[in-house]
Order: structure tokens, then C-alpha cells, then sequence
């Protein structure tokens, strides 16, 4: 829907909940119902109330609906409580995450291990019983003492607990809006993706909240819904794996901006959102671990990354990306694992994860490398390569997409011709040794919510035996 809003001057966390100053904006936004900023006050003081009696100190929180979220968000922490963010809905991912946590506020009916307390805010939030505004009083938060605990999906897909204080996520909205405020100040936010992640949280959650924007209750899941949602008055909050899938759905209005994160862009797809909804994406570089590092639009394949201002960058003798950020530390420097060359003093290419190099008798295999000469063969449009134990000896799989051509040509030659005639063309840049040995074409490359590939699901689909 339109929504258009008059800006707020940009609120820290801190004193966030004490200045009703946007008051006349909604919150958030579900269909044609509306919560109110008032009504969001209410809900944050009494559900901190009746949080803070409560005797276990890590709550996490799991919702769907971002409004419900935004809310518990808030209460935990205003009721001195350790917040824990899991990182799915998922029954069996909150088991394997429950030694984090004694406490789950969660909006939907969920299985929950035992010695678990969990609370159902749906029906905590629709109880009638609310405050005067009188009796709503908010003190100020000191950020540095505010524990936020998140989790990376890992590469083996083993969820990783990643503990950050809210001040620098404080500092990482001041710079978003420093950027793209102003860009940004008539427009309602819609997303693709999960606020239980950190760019999900800060950019359709906490950067709203501080700057006065409305954002949307519940994720845009399917291509139709984003192309129906476009406006000049909305800004999109996405990723590559929705964003490749807009395939031929073709907006009428372009969206005022559009963001996407969590695993690279590929031109061609930056390229066809442009196209279908007028709008070039702003890429976003970063880490849970790191906060955001970088942003693009990518109008060539070679666009190079702009540093966020406060972000300083160097390299270590590797060649690898070093960064000092008041997103992570403002006085040390933190060692990345991304191969980086610079252009100059604020801007970046980035060139693969060192951690993606392995060894085949002795010999340095770059994963990264493989998969961007795979998608150099015309009959390719996507490739993830990973290493395989088979008897003993080290292989690399590769988990393709085939282009139209390829389909043909599969088709034509049959799997075991077209596959060496895939090794023949990789030849030219890869030494024999470093060329996969085992394919697997598929529609779609799997990925998981944040949109990013996970090792054991693409090594499972090498547990069946050649089609």
C-alpha cells in the first residue's frame, strides 16, 4: 500500500521509547490496519513489566509478525534482560539453540523443549488491559551495557552465537541513515527477509523505528507480492535469492529504493531488477560479525564497493580485508577472511573468501575461482563447488544451474558427454586436479533464510547416487 510519511529526526535506541516525537506516523503496518506509535508505547511498557519480575535473565525472541517483534524487542531490553535472537522458527533449530536461552517469546503456536518457559505474545498483546499514557514511562538505556546475542548460519550450516552490544548497532543505523536518510524520508518499508537476522533487524526494524518509518508486518514471499507492492513511496528490503526469482514479473511504479544483502548480487540479476521494477539495488557487504562494511550498485560487472565513512579499510599481507569500524570496535581492527584488492583510499573489489581455499595433494584449490570460471561457460548460469571425500581422496563437486543452451545441450549429448565436455572447457583456466568430478544440475541452487548456500544441504545432493 502507499503510505507516505512525514520524517522524524533520527532517535537512538537509547532514548527511543521516552520521545513520542513520530508519534503521529504508524509503526507498522498490516494490510489496512495499522499499529500506532502510542499504541506500540503501551505494548513495549506492559510487556516489560511483566517481563521484569521474572526470575531467568536470556529471553529469546522468535515472531513472524515484525510488529510483535518490534515490541518484544523492545520490552526485554527495557526489562533488563539478556535478548536472544535465534535464528528460525524451526522446532528442531530452537532445540539446538535452547542452551542460549530459558525464555522464549514467540506469535505462533510452536513446539518448545520442556524445561522451556515460552509465552504467546499474540494472545499477551490482544488482552485489552492497557495503560494510560500517564502511566508509560520509559527510562534511558546505556547501549554499551545491552547484550544482543545473534547467530550466523556457519558455513556447515552449525549455528554460531555472535554477541554484540546495542550501541553499535546504534552506530550502524546512524550511518544508514547518514547515507540514504534522506532518500529514504517518504517511504513505508516492505521485506523479503527475516528480522531474527541482523540485516533483517536493522534495516525493516530498528532503522524504521528510529527514524519514524512504517515498515510492514509480515515478509513479501513470493515474486507477485513484491512486483504488486512497488511504489515511489515504498522501499524494498530484499536479497539475491528472492531477487534473482523476478524473473518476467514486471512492476508498474518503481520502488523509491531497494536493498539486498546476505550473499553476492550477480550482475545479470541486478541488471534484470533495474529492468522489471526501475530501481538498481543497493547492495550491502557485511557480516554479522562485522556489521556493514561496504555498498554498490552494481552498473558493471566490475563496480567497486564504497566503504561506509566510518569504516576504515586496509589489507594484511594476504591481501585480505581488514577493517576498523564503530560497528565492531572503533579502536582495534578486525581481520576479515575476504581476498580484497583497493581501487583506493574508500573504495574495494572483492575478490572471494581465503577461508574457500583447500588443499588437493598439496596443491591450493580456490573454490571461488572454480565457480566463477564455471559461470563463464555459456551453458551455465550458477555454480556452488565444494570439496567430497570419496575413498579416501579429496573431489570437488559442483552443484549447477544449466542456461537454456544448457538444457539443449544435456539434452542432445546425455549427461556423460556434456559433463566432459564441461571439463574440457574448464580446462583452459583450471589445472586438472582442480576440475570437479562429480555434477549435479539443478533448478534452483538451495539456500536457506538469510539466502545463503549451506555445505550440508548441497553435499546432500551428492548422497544419491548419477542420474
Amino acid at each position: 500500500m502507499d503510505t507516505a510519511i512525514t520524517p522524524a529526526a533520527l532517535i537512538s535506541l537509547s532514548t527511543l521509547m521516552q520521545r513520542p516525537t513520530h508519534h503521529l506516523n504508524p509503526v507498522a503496518i498490516n494490510g489496512l490496519s495499522q499499529h500506532s506509535w502510542t499504541q506500540f508505547r503501551a505494548d513495549v511498557f506492559c510487556l516489560s513489566q511483566q517481563l521484569a519480575p521474572i526470575e531467568q535473565s536470556r529471553i529469546a525472541v522468535c515472531c513472524k509478525d515484525s510488529y510483535v517483534f518490534a515490541v518484544a524487542f523492545m520490552a526485554v531490553i527495557h526489562a533488563n534482560k539478556q535478548l536472544i535472537l535465534p535464528s528460525n522458527h524451526q522446532p528442531a533449530a530452537l532445540a539446538e539453540l535452547s542452551a542460549h536461552f530459558d525464555v522464549l517469546l514467540h506469535d505462533a503456536e510452536m513446539t518448545v523443549d520442556a524445561s522451556l518457559t515460552a509465552i504467546n505474545l499474540s494472545t499477551l498483546l490482544n488482552e485489552p488491559q492497557q495503560p494510560v499514557m500517564a502511566e508509560v514511562v520509559f527510562s534511558a538505556l546505556t547501549l554499551t551495557d545491552i547484550e544482543l546475542t545473534l547467530f550466523t548460519s556457519g558455513s556447515s550450516g552449525t549455528p554460531k552465537a555472535i554477541i554484540k552490544t546495542l550501541d553499535l548497532l546504534d552506530n550502524e543505523i546512524a550511518q544508514l541513515e547518514a547515507i540514504w536518510g534522506q532518500q529514504l524520508h517518504h517511504s513505508h518499508i516492505c521485506s523479503t527477509v527475516s528480522h531474527q537476522h541482523i540485516y533483517g533487524l536493522l534495516f525493516r526494524v530498528l532503522w524504521p523505528l528510529c527514524s519514524g518509518r512504517s515498515f510492514d508486518c509480515f515478509n513479501l514471499e513470493y515474486p507477485e507480492q513484491v512486483t504488486a507492492q512497488a511504489s515511489t513511496n515504498n522501499t524494498l528490503i530484499s536479497s539475491p535469492a528472492l531477487l534473482k526469482r523476478l524473473n518476467n514479473h514486471v512492476t508498474t511504479t518503481p520502488y523509491k529504493a531497494i536493498f539486498s544483502s546476505g550473499g553476492p548480487l550477480p550482475f545479470l540479476a541486478a541488471q534484470q531488477c533495474l529492468q522489471l521494477c526501475k530501481t538498481l539495488p543497493f547492495e550491502v557487504f557485511g557480516s554479522t560479525e562485522t556489521g556493514g562494511i561496504g555498498y554498490r550498485q552494481q552498473q558493471q560487472p566490475t563496480t567497486p564497493w564504497s566503504r561506509f565513512k566510518v569504516v576504515k579499510i586496509a589489507l594484511n599481507i594476504e591481501q585480505c580485508l581488514k577493517i576498523c569500524s564503530p560497528f565492531v570496535d572503533a579502536k582495534h581492527w578486525y581481520q576479515t577472511c575476504d581476498h580484497c584488492v583497493l581501487v583506493d583510499d574508500d573504495h574495494f573489489e572483492l575478490k572471494g573468501r581465503t577461508d574457500r581455499v583447500i588443499k588437493i595433494e598439496e596443491k591450493r584449490i580456490s573454490l571461488t575461482e572454480i565457480e566463477q570460471r564455471l559461470c563463464q561457460l555459456e551453458s551455465i548460469n550458477e555454480a556452488a563447488v565444494l570439496p567430497l571425500e570419496y575413498q579416501q581422496r579429496i573431489h570437488i563437486g559442483a552443484v549447477i544451474t544449466l542456461t537454456a543452451q544448457g538444457v539443449e545441450q544435456l539434452e542432445l549429448m546425455g549427461k556423460g558427454k556434456f559433463w566432459l565436455l564441461l571439463r574440457q572447457q574448464l580446462r583452459q583456466w583450471i589445472e586438472p586436479i582442480a576440475i570437479p568430478r562429480h555434477f549435479r544440475p539443478v533448478t534452483e541452487i538451495p539456500l536457506n533464510s538469510q539466502g545463503k548456500r549451506l555445505i550440508r544441504d548441497l553435499e546432500n545432493l551428492f548422497n544419491i547416487p548419477n542420474q
